[in-house]
């Protein structure tokens, strides 16, 4: 997983390798300046003359100059090297998803991707920055501090024999022990942003039933989780501070004592104040060392959860894909379904279409009805290829939908959905998704069809006014018009109008069905409909039961021959005359 991961430093990895480089060399300058200030001292101690001095300075004040430049360039390579690790992570993951089918996105929840993409990469993220600049510069600082300590201070180094594996297996211990506490937060992160996603698209049905308070309620719960997760972790990890102190004074207390002592008895031959001054120094680089290194072991042991999570989604195979040699072109809107049974899981028990035989002519405008739970959407969503079917064919201009290339297949199938979203930008914006080349008078002309010009053109701004995020600041008949003149830009082989007719009146229905023979004749016509008004004109009505087809004929037919069918339309027309 990692280096799957990795693979996504591409152009970044010149500043990732500078930033190797420069840390290296920062560690080795930090190493060797309480060696050089131990010398001064030693010398000044010995009454050495002060041009010496003020040479050596001179060396010392370059050095940390060489140092301080060797940081700011690392710090300045890492984070460009960080944050484009992070883009390109970020950009793989949404454009995996993006190629996901319906299939797919079920496996994930919207939220649990949200979270992946924001909470988890920013976790690689900061993991990967650590990696390349503080997982480099701890081991190495602490390996020539080690060295070095023991080239001053001999056997006064061998304080750190106990004192490093105390420090080691304490910080182990502790981040160990707050582990499975980090690990738990993210899937708790999860139904946080599933809870907020949830409240947020449905604002208007929690004011209209006043939930707000239970929705505030089942918010608090899942954040005072994820509170108490990373304060049961953090309070864990808040032993490294006292365990770190006490590490480091019993090593200036052990160094102080036994190196005045050799001091005095030597007369300064075996140790002089010079190293004990850099074995002070030496000791708190070492002991700083491993505290990052701890640090470092929380955080990569955080992310190992957050790589995991990432890699899941990248190694998900789409479980639709174009074929090896894929048709390119679609002959007509013609739609044949050949013994047609599907199922949305392999482990369901039920068929939710089985058995459906229908064909379609080209130009034909057909109109589908049926009761809620009837699979009507589940049946045209397999002439897009939203899903593959289970058993069975689906034929489009004559050929099997799995032929062809599944970009030129959906450019010639336009689907118009009862809940159809608008995305933020202006009108006009929204309507060349279905025509990005369209002209301003192409996008007036369709929306005069889909009887939208004539509130569009109330606006203050036109065409050029901005629609919120889902469409929020137009009502639910402006938005379904406006979807519908976004499909017919499109000018498709087929169009399907999944209920999208519903929030507008039976007069602005009729007239947008009149458009649609006018503008798209060649262009097959699918309406799903709740009001047989909306399709008794259809050449063929199909009236679906259960998942299978019921009936199939014309208005005057199904009203004779069919109950289903008779009883909707007996409904519609005579029920209130009967009230």
């Amino acid at each position: 997983m990692i280096f799957k991961l990795i693979k996504r430093v591409r152009e970044y990895k010149l500043p990732t390798i500078l930033t190797l480089i420069f840390i290296v060399g920062e560690v080795i300058i930090e190493a060797i300046i309480p060696f050089i200030t131990a010398s001064l001292v030693n010398n000044i101690k010995r009454g050495v003359e002060m041009e010496s001095v003020i040479k050596t300075g001179g060396i010392l004040v370059m050095l940390a100059v060489l140092s301080l430049i060797c940081g700011t360039v690392a710090g300045f390579t890492c984070a460009k090297a960080s944050a484009g690790f992070a883009k390109n992570l970020r950009h793989d993951v949404f454009a995996r998803v993006q190629g996901f089918s319906f299939e797919n996105i079920d496996k994930f929840s919207s939220s649990s991707l949200v979270t992946r993409m924001t909470t988890d990469i920013t976790n690689v993220q900061m993991s990967f920055m650590m990696l390349i600049r503080t997982a480099i510069r701890s081991p190495l600082l602490l390996v020539f501090s080690v060295i070095m300590a023991y080239v001053m201070g001999g056997a006064l180094a061998t304080t750190f024999v106990v004192v490093i594996p105390v420090l080691a297996c304490g910080l182990f211990l502790i981040s160990r022990k707050a582990m499975p506490a980090f690990r738990s937060v993210f899937k708790k992160y999860d139904r946080l942003n599933e809870s907020i996603e949830e409240n947020v698209r449905a604002i208007r049905v929690v004011k209209g039933f006043a939930r707000e308070e239970y929705e505030k309620q089942k918010f608090g719960t899942a954040a005072d989780e994820i509170r108490a997760n990373f304060t049961k972790a953090e309070r864990i990890v808040a032993f490294n501070q006292p365990l770190m102190q006490l590490c480091i004074y019993f090593n200036m207390a052990f160094v102080l004592i036994v190196g005045s002592k050799l001091t005095i008895q030597s007369g300064g031959d075996l140790i002089d104040v010079g190293q004990i001054s850099a074995m002070l120094t030496y000791g708190m680089q070492i002991l700083m060392s491993l505290m990052m290194l701890s640090m470092i072991y929380v955080m990569l042991t955080m992310s190992a959860e957050s790589v995991k999570r990432i890699a899941e989604v990248l190694e998900e195979e789409p479980s639709l894909s174009n074929p090896e040699s894929p048709v390119f072109e679609v002959a007509d809107g013609s739609v044949d379904f050949d013994g047609v049974s599907f199922k949305y899981s392999s482990k369901a028990k039920r068929y939710a279409l089985e058995n459906v035989n229908l064909h379609i002519k080209s130009g034909m405008t057909v109109g589908i009805i049926g009761g809620t739970g009837s699979s009507k959407s589940t049946l045209v969503q397999l002439i897009a290829r939203l899903y593959d079917v289970t058993e069975g064919c689906v034929r489009v201009g004559g050929v099997d939908v799995r032929e062809y290339d599944l970009d030129v297949l959906r450019g010639n199938v336009a689907m118009v959905l009862q809940k159809n979203l608008l995305f933020s930008g202006t009108i006009a914006e929204n309507l060349r998704w279905g025509n990005p080349n369209a002209t301003d008078e192409e996008i007036r002309e369709a929306c005069r069809l889909a009887c939208a010009d004539e509130f569009v053109s109330t606006f203050p701004d036109g065409y050029d006014t901005y629609i919120e995020q889902g469409g929020t600041n137009v009502s639910g008949g402006q938005k379904q018009r406006l979807c519908i003149a976004r499909a017919l830009l499109k000018k498709p082989k087929i169009l399907i109008l999944d209920d999208s007719t519903s929030a507008v009146d039976t007069k602005t229905d009729a007239i947008i069905r009149h458009s649609f023979k006018q503008y798209i004749p060649e262009t097959t016509k699918i309406i799903i409909a709740q009001r047989i008004s909306s399709v008794q004109d259809a050449d063929m009505i199909i009236v679906m039961e259960n998942g299978a087809i019921s009936a199939i004929g014309k208005h005057e037919e199904l009203i004779a021959s069919n109950e289903i069918y008779r009883e909707v339309y007996e409904q519609q027309t005579k029920g209130g005359d009967e009230e």
